[in-house]
């Protein structure tokens, strides 16, 4: 199975020099291509190949003002080349937007394929430089694993990371389980689970929102392009990058715990790009990372040899009483404790959503049927997702 490790590096005043080059000639190779391509579409309504951006790339490294192309390696050049004609076919596809042109202030990345590298003795040698990169072994790759790309990238703080992809020849299938799990994801508590745990939201933004705020009234006052500014700008980066550091290491514990306890972990297909458009919502929204947890779950399932299940975003779990199946016609956000008209059970919110969640997860783990046996406003139909092989 393919993976990448990521770890942070601390290069040496050479290599640092050397990658921040290279760095800023992907930038500039992957800017010019866009725009050639931009250029020839609204020009004469031609479409450019990554052949074209190519053979184009050779012509600028022959130009007077552009010989510094030449000193740092030619395949992070033709990786990002390659990287605009993916950012190209996603567009088409209707997958992502049009691709954006790339800022420095947002660090940058470069892409070294086998002929770019050399793996030795447990060290990573780059094109160019002579000396191994000092890498932040923070967990080894499995024996025999050998890279076969590795992504410098430089994050808006400043800080270096290297992603190290390999092939994992182990089997990490676990042992069977019998248990299964239904998840609601909220904002008071991030998920509720169908053992009616709750496990509480710990809102990583709003721990450092008093810090940022000041950082980014200090950074206001300065002046742009001044160095005061740019120290006040990483200091900016830095609080957001420990927010994201947070963010990420909670889940990446919680989805591993839940996916070694249970065999059929069972979500629902949260579009959650809709629902930050809710201005009141939105930051809420967006530090529990939902979409991030839902990601993890689906390639620790792929890993682990468990069952991840998706049931539609329009399955009513709050609204649907657990005991009898009855369906109330509003739910408020602020009542998180209903009784069901019909049969009398007192029901809090989140744990019947999970319960309700896990019920439709077996009926359609068993035999693919349907969310509801009738058609209601909104109903549609569950979905489940295989893990691959």
């Amino acid at each position: 199975m393919e993976k990448a490790y990521s770890y942070r590096f601390y290069p040496t005043t050479e290599q640092d020099t050397l990658l921040r080059r290279a760095l800023g000639c992907v930038r500039l190779v992957y800017n010019k291509a866009l725009a050639l391509r931009t250029d020839a579409w609204y020009e004469r309504q031609q479409r450019t190949s990554y052949v074209q951006t190519a053979a184009a790339l050779t012509a600028w490294k022959k130009q007077d003002d552009l010989q510094f192309l030449n000193e740092v390696s030619s395949v992070p050049l033709q990786q990002g080349l390659r990287h605009l004609q993916s950012a190209f076919s996603n567009f088409f596809a209707g997958r992502a937007r049009y691709p954006q042109f790339k800022k420095k202030r947002n660090g940058g990345s470069a892409e070294f394929t086998k002929a770019a590298f050399r793996w030795k003795d447990g060290k990573v040698f780059l094109a160019k430089c002579s000396e191994p990169l000092n890498i932040r072994w923070s967990r080894q790759l499995p024996q025999g694993a050998e890279p076969t790309t590795v992504t410098v990238r430089l994050n808006p703080a400043g800080q270096w990371y290297i992603s190290i992809r390999f092939d994992d020849p182990r089997d990490l299938t676990l042992e069977p389980s019998s248990h299964g799990i239904g998840i609601d994801a909220g904002i008071t508590s991030l998920v509720t689970l169908s053992t009616g745990e709750k496990i509480a939201n710990p809102k990583h933004f709003n721990k450092r929102y008093k810090r940022l705020r000041l950082a980014q009234k200090s950074l206001s006052r300065k002046q742009k392009g001044s160095r005061n500014y740019e120290k006040s700008r990483r200091k900016v980066a830095r609080i957001h990058q420990q927010i994201s550091n947070a963010r990420q290491d909670h889940l990446h514990k919680l989805t591993t715990r839940l996916i070694h306890e249970n065999q059929m972990i069972v979500v629902e297909s949260l579009a959650v790009k809709n629902m930050v458009k809710n201005p009141k919502l939105a930051r809420a929204i967006s530090d529990a990372g939902w979409g991030e947890l839902v990601r993890q779950l689906e390639y620790k399932a792929q890993w682990y040899g468990r069952n991840l299940v998706k049931i539609d975003r329009w399955f009513p779990s709050s609204k649907r009483c657990g005991n009898c199946g009855h369906i109330i016609e509003r739910l408020p956000l602020n009542i998180r404790e209903w009784d069901c008209p019909q049969c009398g059970a007192r029901h809090d919110r989140d744990v019947n959503a999970a319960r309700n969640i896990l019920a439709v997860g077996h009926t359609v783990s068993a035999c693919g049927a349907n969310v509801r046996p009738k058609p209601l406003k909104g109903a549609a139909v569950a979905m489940k997702q295989e893990p691959k092989s």
